[in-house]
């Protein structure tokens, strides 16, 4: 545990207005094996490693690898975070767009499944997020949490090698509402779910 960090003030505004104390009974079951994990980490001398898997890494497993790193600098927790899919494809324009409307300074760098830096403190380097399979060498290889945050994921790698646990986080996909009215809305809600789901594991670490 450390100092926490001062986030971009229109993410710390965000946080704030979390719904946390409404996250379900079912859900908090699942997000407690998470806070839990962590805890096993630091009894055992390690860093936390969350590995959040989605088919695509473009859009569920981004939200959450980013919400997790920020909610953690939030509450002074040390942990890594990262993502990755069964498939390379490139970080959703959408699931940017949403993680943008909460405050994140996002800068895109090259073309196809381009590179993205996104900051949510002026107090540490951004993160850099692109598309990737779930075992890409950036990506631990041992003693991590394999979060599935999709069904087709979580169905089609029954084994994570590798990984400590595998936690069953799925999330509903917003690529559904793709090329709808209701499109920005809908990935605006999938992030502040995340968002409200990963406050709650790191309010209870």
């Amino acid at each position: 545990m450390g100092n926490s960090l001062r986030l971009l003030p229109e993410i710390e505004e965000y946080i704030s207005s979390l719904p946390v104390d409404a996250v379900a009974h079912d859900r908090k079951q699942l997000l407690d094996q998470i806070a839990h994990y962590c805890r096993t980490q630091y009894a055992e001398g390690r860093t936390p490693a969350l590995n959040f898997i989605c088919t695509h890494n473009s859009r569920r497993s981004q939200l959450a690898q980013v919400w997790a790193r920020t909610l953690s600098a939030k509450h002074g927790i040390e942990i890594n975070s990262f993502s990755g899919g069964t498939a390379v494809t490139a970080f959703n324009r959408r699931a940017i767009a949403a993680l943008q409307n909460s405050g994140f300074y996002v800068e895109k760098r090259g073309a196809k499944n381009p590179t993205y830096t996104v900051r949510f403190s002026m107090e540490m380097e951004p993160l850099l997020c692109f598309s990737k399979l779930y075992d890409d060498p950036g990506n631990p290889n041992a003693h991590f949490a394999a979060i599935m945050t999709c069904s087709d994921a979580d169905v089609n790698c029954p084994f994570i090698p590798g990984a400590d646990v595998r936690i069953p986080l799925r999330y509903s996909d917003p690529g559904l509402a793709d090329g709808t009215p209701d499109e920005p809305l809908v990935y605006d809600a999938r992030s502040r779910q995340i968002a409200t789901e990963l406050s709650y594991v790191f309010r209870t670490i």
